[in-house]
Parts: C-alpha cells; structure tokens; sequence
C-alpha cells in the first residue's frame, strides 16, 4: 500500500544518498530523468551577452551541445569547440582558451568517447578567475572517480544514474550550486511546491517551492518502480566506496591498455581509471568488431576509438576474452 508520505521519503533518501558521493548536501540535489534535462536546467538559468563564448569539447556528447546551441541563439553568446593538439591533453586544451570573454565552461570529468581526463581542479580554478560558469557532465565518472564540488565550486554538475552508479535508466541527478538554487525550473508540477505533503490543501496554490534544488525536480520523480533500485545501487557504491572502485578499476584498465600497446594500438592518455579507448582507423575498426562479438566481448565504437569500460563485476576470464580477441584479429598487425 502507497502512503502519502511514500511520495517523499524514498525520493528524499535517494537525494541524500547521491549528495554524499559528491561531497554535497541533500539539499543541493534535484532529481531528474537524463543529462539533457540537468544540461538544459543550467542553461535556463545561465546567463551570457554577444561577444562571450561558451566552450565545449570536440565530440562533445550530443545532448549538451545542442542545449549549448540553443542557449547561444537566445543570449547572443557563440559556442567554442575546444580541440585536443596531437600529444597534447584536454586540460591544456581548455586553459588555454579559457579567459574573461568566456561565459560558460560546459566540460566532463572524462570524455564520453575514450575516458581521456579533463584535469577538473585547475579549470575550475581559471574558470572562478575568469568569472565563467563551470557545469560538469559526470555521466561518466560519477561512481567510479572522486569528484568533490566543494573544491570545486561548480555552478551545476550533471549525471544520469545508470552507467557507473548502477542505477535504473531515468532517474538522475543534477548538482545545483546554493547561489543558484533560487532559479527557474524547467517544468512546474505540484511536488516542488511548498506544503505539497498536505494532500488536502494542494489546490490551495502556492508560489513558493520547496526549499534547496527540489524546486529543480523532473516530474513523476517519485519513480516507486524504479526508486528502490536506484536506492540499492547507491548503497552499493557507497558501501564499496568510491576511491575503492576508482583503484580496483584503474588495475584492469591499466593491464587492458598495456596489453594493447603491445600489439601496436595506440591508447590515448591521460585518461580516467575506468575507461580506455583503443584508436583504429574505420576499416580496421569494424572488422575488429566482428571478432569481438564472435568472442562475446562487448565494447563500445564512439568516433575513432574503441570504448572499453570494464567494471567490478569484469572477471579475469573476460579480460583475457578481449586480450585474445585482440591479438588474433589481423586488424593489429
């Protein structure tokens, strides 16, 4: 049996559950269903003027881009795309273009296509000099890297809570910085409201929200099918902890890429613990595939690269699957 307090307290719980993995309070967390609805949320509540600029990677993933282009048109601002020197690392990359013309730095913890790393605490750093914005998309590090906002002060970060929390798909999470928590959401549904407990009085229409982020919150975010799993891999991740995960993970990948490297394949670095990308042309790359899958080794194709994200459930058994895979498709050679 549904309860009227059951609308809130598993809701509050997953909060709190994911404010502690990022050194955050519960009352920074808004509850979401992807990162287009945090990205989007953040650039609702941004601000910009002609002549400034917002940077994003090259291969950025979609979804921020898009919401970065819309929020160009209607400020006058102009998106930058931020390119990787050959050797040289996405860190440099956006300091070196990061100055007081920038109005928002939308980065990840590590890129989505092969886990190279964006070194977070000095561009936050020349972000708060340049008196830019900083959002993160964590989509893929949070649960498996440390990130901590209070050293890193950002305006928003953004995750979905599959991927490296574990969780169901739609249900998220979005970091609001306390400065902005008195902003605009993106939709107006009756649970962010103020009092929305008293079920008796919730046609007594209120204008103020609920105090925090919450005012952030997606619709139907109480989620009761899919809110216990979420709450469950949470519990998981912290029970494991993230700096544990961070260090067994980064072991596997570490003999992956060595392995590779071995066979003449070039992985880029410096990267995340967790991921690695295998770079080969494209006619290399498919065929490589092929053997892949024939050996029941599932990797991700993501631009020019082969994603491969093991996780703690990755046996010994299933990196060498891969490692042979590897070595006996003629692509290497």
């Amino acid at each position: 049996m549904i309860t009227a307090s059951d609308w809130f307290t598993a809701a509050e719980q997953r909060r709190a559950l994911f404010a502690r993995l990022i050194g955050a309070e519960a009352d920074d967390i808004a509850l979401i269903s992807a990162t287009s609805y945090g990205i989007a949320t953040a650039a609702a509540n941004l601000h910009g003027r002609p002549g400034q600029r917002v940077l994003v990677l090259a291969e950025e993933y979609p979804s921020g881009v898009y919401t970065w282009r819309r929020f160009a048109a209607r400020t006058g601002t102009t998106v930058h795309t931020v390119h990787r020197e050959p050797g040289g690392t996405w860190t440099d990359a956006v300091l070196q273009d990061l100055d007081e013309t920038v109005a928002v730095v939308s980065v990840p913890q590590v890129h989505w296509t092969d886990g190279t790393l964006i070194d977070l605490p000095p561009i936050a750093q020349a972000a708060h000099d340049a008196g830019a914005a900083l959002v993160i998309d964590a989509s893929q590090s949070v649960g498996a890297m440390p990130l901590d906002v209070t050293a890193l002060r950002p305006e928003f970060v953004v995750t979905v809570g599959y991927k490296w929390l574990l969780g169901p798909f739609g249900l998220g999470y979005l970091y609001v910085a306390p400065a902005r928590q008195n902003g605009r959401p993106l939709e107006e549904n009756w649970i962010v409201r103020e009092d929305a407990q008293d079920f008796a009085r919730l046609a007594d229409y209120r204008d103020t929200y609920q105090h925090g982020a919450r005012r952030f919150d997606m619709g139907q975010r109480t989620a009761f099918e899919l809110t216990p799993m979420a709450i469950a891999a949470l519990e998981q991740v912290a029970d494991w902890t993230v700096p544990s995960i961070a260090t067994t993970l980064e072991v596997v990948t570490g003999r992956i890429a060595e392995a590779a490297r071995g066979l003449g394949l070039h992985v880029p670095e410096p990267r995340g613990p967790h991921m690695l990308g295998i770079e080969m042309p494209e006619y290399r790359r498919a065929r490589l595939l092929r053997t892949l899958s024939e050996a029941h080794v599932h990797v991700g194709a993501r631009g020019a690269v082969l994603r491969i994200s093991p996780h703690l459930h990755t046996t010994d058994r299933d990196i060498e699957r891969l490692l042979q895979a590897l070595a006996t498709d003629p692509s290497h050679a």
